[in-house]
């Protein structure tokens, strides 16, 4: 029971450092590794300077909704990665980790939509055409449908694990 408790522990916290990565860095959409467009920036890589220039992404209704989405699902398993805490130091024998567990489904719900929003609606959250011919898909939106399933499967487990004497 104690390895299962220190393997969902790990894999809450990667879940949870994957999910920072996807929603903090700039890498949603690529054009060439020349262009990056993310959650909140769009940036040009400059050959003269070698340096990357960034500026505020062209905000629009979708953009905000993925937005939104992104930072309640970190709120929601940050949220439950401390109540986890809380649960395990304060809660009684046999008690479940529900709260927890519900928190961490809602997580995984979240960035499932936020990035199925970005799937159907990069048109209109990017804004440009020349961009959208030559793109593809950064890593940190990978990164984002990655969390979904880990997410899921995290709250699932926690709202099956009892916690025992030993944990």
């Amino acid at each position: 029971m104690v390895l299962l408790l220190i393997m969902v522990t790990v894999l809450h916290l990667v879940t949870l450092a994957i999910l920072f990565i996807a929603t903090m860095e700039k890498s949603w959409w690529t054009l060439d590794n020349v262009e990056n467009v993310d959650l909140w920036h769009k940036c040009m890589y400059d050959n003269n300077t070698e340096t990357w220039l960034c500026a505020s992404a062209n905000e629009n209704e979708w953009l905000q909704s993925v937005q939104a989405l992104m930072i309640l699902s970190v709120v929601f398993s940050s949220m439950s990665f401390l109540v986890f805490l809380g649960q395990l130091f304060t809660m009684s024998r046999g008690g479940l980790f529900y709260f927890t567990g519900i928190c961490q489904i809602l997580a995984g719900l979240a960035t499932f939509a936020a990035v199925l929003i970005y799937t159907f609606q990069k048109e209109q959250i990017i804004q440009e055409s020349k961009e959208l011919s030559k793109g593809r898909f950064g890593y940190c939106y990978i990164l984002a449908w990655v969390c979904v399933p880990l997410l899921i499967c995290s709250g699932v487990l926690y709202v099956h694990l009892r916690k025992t004497d030993k944990s």
